[in-house]
């Protein structure tokens, strides 16, 4: 007979898939989670023991299988016995006799962690450690410090006396780390929320049409061209549960929310068109949804189309490491005509699936904690943010801080722009009375008054300022072994872009095989085309670096990376990439040269001449210098590295030609020069580097 899934047969019996899956693990079944399937004959032990009309023994006999839950119990205590064992001695006396069963007083414990300040008095130290200040002062004099009750050590002064007593100490949090610090809910006060689903896809593949469709309005059609120009959050309720969506306008939207540290998201849903079928920017938002580590839902829209090849985009996405159920993978694909209605139900039932094996909950008595989704300035509102309730319940006049801002709630608005009074755990709702515009991604909490909320800014700006000043240091080839001795790095997260496909998967292979103990080698993406500012995005929420093979970054894309301190390497030959990444890995990257762009002129009109061709050009940007080396980029792919024989203005040689300045430079063994290529200027630099 044919094997049932799991999640089928807890629809049968009317349970949750999380109960039988459970029941399976006490009985020693091997099943991983709902997607698992079980023999029939299991299936029917399962039915049988959950009949509506089975009575329930009361003459204390017990089934084999309650047997083997309570033997497993029993095994568990009798191993966390052995674990724990009692101290020796414990309630006799010196000469045999019992004890007194009365314990110890409290005020004879010693703390076994304090926290302390970046500076702390030494009675305060001695206070904190409940010892005498004298004893205090005498570890302090063995470590050749004099100081007095009034005086001041410093944390690790205070941290090497403490640990002469025994005690552990740990950094006091300013208010603003307490603030912003994840909260642990008591599991007794937590209760079931609704799923947080992300739309994501390839442009005009029905994203927005998809979500129209779900929520029985139009959205799309007062869009500028049908294409989304906001980041939108819906709550819909189907068979009485209700799902938030967030409508974005890409996956680079959702991976900016996730570089500023929040999961606003449970289960993506990744849209692709029938008749297109898997597109560059699938695979984008596929690798985006990965890499936050959610559950996919695979979307397959426009199915009633003539065109329409359903089992062809399976097939594609088993390239991309996604295998539908029915062809013995757990990814949950669901054919839909978002125009047609078709397949919608079918949809909410697989999230509402997913989300109850992912068992989501939150606490919504707590104050309220959330992510800002959007944030805009109105003109008639002032800054207004678009928030989801992670946690908790907001209400109207609750005091909050919100990245480097606060404020105090005047009024909320839901989806369907009615004024609300408060929003619960997964509601996304319009909040007005901020002091200023927050960013994506930005941490929202509700604090006990105004006065707090506007500390907690003023520290936030502080520290808002210090990163600005000292930029976060990200992974680069250079520092990798460094890093990796210290323990920082598991996995080195690449992001590779090529000229062509074949190109990037065999860069691909190679580096995969560099895997070591001390490191993985993990490619997050993969793609054709010039590094992109999309890429730079994926690299800085994943602390990735970008490899690019014959292929250069777009402008934006490099200022970019400069900005947030993403490493861009380049390469035309695969070996070289190879050896660097080996050399990194094993400590033996002697940086000695760096490239330096110094400017990028495009070709306006290329002129023939006796003996060769002059491009004739205009400085884009920086200054192309007669000493450089050049690149010919056409359509961002290397067609040619050289130098240059000629750099002229009008009829006059010069040393260089600066910005917005036209010129005509002649190339070395090179006369393919077509109009609208883009010649780089380059110079490779020597690095010194510090011992």
């Amino acid at each position: 007979m044919k094997k049932i899934r799991i999640y089928e047969l807890a629809k049968e019996l009317g349970l949750e898939s999380k109960v039988v899956v459970d029941f399976l693990h006490d009985l020693g079944a091997d099943v991983s989670n709902h997607m698992s399937t079980i023999e029939p004959d299991i299936a029917n032990m399962l039915r049988e023991h959950y009949a509506p009309d089975e009575e329930v023994p009361h003459s204390g006999a017990i089934n084999d299988d309650e047997s083997r839950v309570i033997k497993v119990q029993k095994r568990t205590r009798e191993e966390r016995k052995v674990k724990e064992p009692a101290p020796k001695n414990r309630g006799v006396k010196k000469g045999g006799e019992p004890r007194s069963a009365s314990p110890r007083p409290s005020s004879e414990k010693k703390p076994k962690v304090i926290t302390l300040g970046e500076q702390v008095s030494v009675n305060e130290l001695a206070q904190k450690l409940g010892a005498a200040g004298t004893e205090v002062i005498k570890q302090l004099m063995k470590i050749g410090i004099m100081a007095s009750l009034s005086q001041s050590v410093d944390y690790d002064i205070a941290a090497i006396v403490a640990g002469e007593f025994g005690v552990t100490v740990a950094p006091e949090q300013d208010l603003a780390e307490e603030i912003f610090a994840e909260v642990c809910e008591d599991p007794k006060l937590q209760m079931a929320r609704p799923p947080v689903v992300t739309i994501m896809g390839h442009v005009d593949h029905g994203k927005t049409t998809l979500l129209d469709s779900i929520r029985k309005t139009k959205v799309t059609a007062t869009e500028a061209g049908g294409i989304t120009q906001h980041i939108g959050a819906y709550q819909v309720v189907y068979n009485g549960k209700p799902i938030t969506f967030l409508d974005t306008p890409g996956h680079e939207a959702f991976t900016a929310i996730r570089a500023r540290g929040a999961k606003a998201t449970d289960v993506a849903v990744l849209v692709v068109a029938a008749n297109d079928g898997v597109m560059p920017q699938t695979v984008e938002a596929l690798n985006h949804a990965k890499a936050a580590n959610v559950p996919i839902i695979v979307a397959i829209n426009k199915t009633d189309l003539h065109a329409a090849n359903p089992e062809r985009v399976k097939q594609e996405l088993t390239e991309h490491g996604l295998v539908v159920e029915e062809w013995g993978g757990d990814t949950i694909a669901v054919n839909v005509s978002a125009l047609q209605d078709e397949g919608i139900d079918e949809l909410l039932e697989m999230i509402l699936l997913v989300a109850e094996v992912e068992d989501l909950k939150a606490n919504p008595s707590c104050p309220a904690r959330g992510t800002v989704i959007d944030a805009k300035l109105d003109k008639g509102r002032g800054p207004v943010a678009t928030v989801l309730i992670s946690t908790g319940t907001l209400r109207i006049g609750d005091a909050f801080a919100v990245g480097n801002v606060c404020g105090k709630v005047r009024a909320l608005i839901n989806d369907q722009g009615e004024t609300i009074k408060e929003a619960g755990p997964s509601t996304p709702v319009e909040v007005l009375g901020i002091a200023d515009v927050p960013e994506a991604g930005d941490i929202f909490v509700v604090v006990k008054d105004e006065q707090t909320a506007r500390q907690v800014a003023s520290i936030q700006r502080g520290k808002q300022r210090d990163r600005d000043l000292s930029r976060f240091s990200r992974v680069t080839l250079d520092d990798l072994f460094q890093r990796i001795q210290e323990g920082e790095v598991k996995e080195l997260n690449l992001v590779i872009k090529a000229d062509v496909q074949g190109s990037a998967e065999a860069v691909r292979a190679s580096l995969e095989k560099l895997s070591t103990d001390e490191v993985r080698v993990k490619v997050i993406h993969q793609g054709v085309g010039a590094v992109s500012e999309s890429d730079v995005l994926l690299a800085t929420a994943s602390d990735a670096v970008i490899i690019g093979f014959n292929v250069r970054p777009e402008p934006n894309a490099r200022k970019a990376a400069e900005r947030d301190g993403v490493d861009i390497r380049v390469y035309r030959i695969i070996y070289n990439l190879l050896d660097d990444v080996k050399a990194a890995m094993a400590g033996l990257l002697d940086p000695e040269f760096k490239e330096q762009v110094l400017g990028r002129a495009q070709v306006r009109q290329a002129f023939k001449i006796p003996g060769g061709v002059i491009a004739g050009s205009y400085v884009l940007d920086g200054k192309i210098t007669r000493s450089a080396e050049v690149r010919v980029l056409r359509d961002n792919v290397i067609v040619h590295e050289g130098k240059i024989s000629s750099l002229k203005r009008f009829k006059d040689d010069v040393r260089e030609v600066a910005h917005g300045y036209e010129c005509g430079i002649g190339i070395e063994r090179f006369n393919d020069i077509k109009d609208g290529d883009v010649i780089e200027a380059f110079v490779m630099v020597k690095v010194e580097r510090s011992l």
